[in-house]
């Protein structure tokens, strides 16, 4: 099983994972062998990549750390929200379902129950559906956070629900500014930038949600050198569940796939973040961020400075760059008769030097299938 970018994705492929539409309804299912219709409609629907199962790594199963139906009823609900019309431009109109608080209830309780948490994959949702499944996974991503930090309940409620709603003010940025694929001009990035301010005021009209969840969603853009908006705070000004809903917002963003950009890798938007420390974010909250995210996802094909090619069979916790590995093909490029495994955390004198392109691993793929 592994994440292929729908460039690479051909006739005779078998999904790994079904795929969904953003109100949770099958568009294809776990198994399915791929066909020209299917892989054209996949594109339509600009779907950026699926998981497939080709043989190479049959044993790897990559996980969600929430339930399937947990994140499907989440992302629905939240798409309820975004899809209300906002009449005269006022906030006070838009009441939060009590939906919301639910999914953010089942959440918190598949994460609680999930012993060893590390984020080894990557959501794929296409360009339209966007808002909506970054809502859920800023809340996920930012849960993730608070119990690394020794959160209790409660916090943890406050700052999902504020992780959730963080962008709900972008119901009252025009369409065709927030869907604009090229660049944003100054004054369409002053009206953007509003969004943190109108997202703080419709909160503040739920009498139901917190003070904590609503500055969350108002700060979550402000950053630790004072550079961010809507009050240029700095330091300790800044809430902690602003600077963790803005960390993980950040890097939700960068690795999904824009109307504007590609998706950065996981491993680059890793040393992305990791370089933020008391600088975009404070440092704790970085480190208890990337102690629970693969920065080589589960399925991601690497080569070591031996030269040998080996495919990620997981990551364990606090270890997010040394990963455990099965190589696959040694030095030379000659595939392994028995593959070999390898854990990065207990070795000193190996280490990951390039993630392979797309083309390469289908080389290897069809390598695979000649034999």
């Amino acid at each position: 099983m592994r994440k292929v970018s729908i460039d690479y994705v051909k006739p005779g492929m078998k999904l790994a994972k079904s795929i969904y539409d953003s109100n949770g309804r099958v568009l294809l299912n776990k198994g399915v062998v791929l066909n020209e219709n299917y892989v054209q409609k996949l594109k339509e629907l600009s779907i950026p990549a699926v998981y497939i199962d080709d043989g190479l790594v049959p044993e790897l199963k990559i996980d969600d750390v929430i339930a399937e139906e947990t994140r499907l009823n989440a992302v629905c609900n939240v798409k309820k929200i975004f899809n209300k019309d906002v009449e005269n431009n006022i906030a006070k109109n838009i009441i939060v379902h009590p939906e919301v608080f639910k999914s953010v209830n089942e959440i918190i309780e598949d994460l609680l129950s999930n012993s060893d948490i590390m984020v080894n994959l990557n959501d794929i949702r296409s360009t339209d559906d966007y808002v909506f499944g970054h809502s859920v996974n800023v809340c996920v991503l930012a849960l993730i956070t608070g119990i690394a930090l020794g959160y209790e309940r409660k916090r943890l409620y406050n700052l999902a629900v504020g992780a959730m709603l963080h962008d709900i003010g972008k119901i009252k940025v025009p369409k065709e500014i927030l869907n604009k694929p090229g660049k944003l001009t100054a004054d369409e990035f002053e009206i953007i930038k509003k969004h943190s301010q109108w997202g703080f005021e419709i909160l503040k009209s739920n009498p139901n949600i917190s003070i904590t969840s609503r500055v969350a969603a108002y700060q979550h853009h402000e950053r630790f050198n004072g550079q961010g908006y809507p009050q240029g705070l700095s330091g300790n000004e800044i809430h902690e569940f602003a600077q963790i809903v803005g960390l993980v917002d950040m890097y939700d963003a960068i690795t999904a796939n824009r109307v504007y950009r590609k998706a950065f890798p996981p491993h680059e938007a890793f040393e992305m973040i990791a370089g933020s420390g008391d600088y975009l974010f404070k440092y704790d909250i970085v480190k208890a961020f990337l102690d629970h995210v693969a920065a080589y996802p589960a399925g991601t094909f690497v080569q070591m400075n031996t030269g040998e090619i080996a495919v990620v069979m997981g990551t364990d916790k606090g270890m997010s760059l040394r990963p455990r590995l099965k190589i696959l093909y040694d030095a030379l490029g000659k595939p392994l008769k028995q593959p070999l495994y390898l854990n990065l955390a207990e070795v000193t004198d190996k280490v990951i030097t390039r993630v392979l392109e797309e083309y390469e691993i289908e080389s290897l793929r069809q390598n695979f299938e000649a034999k």
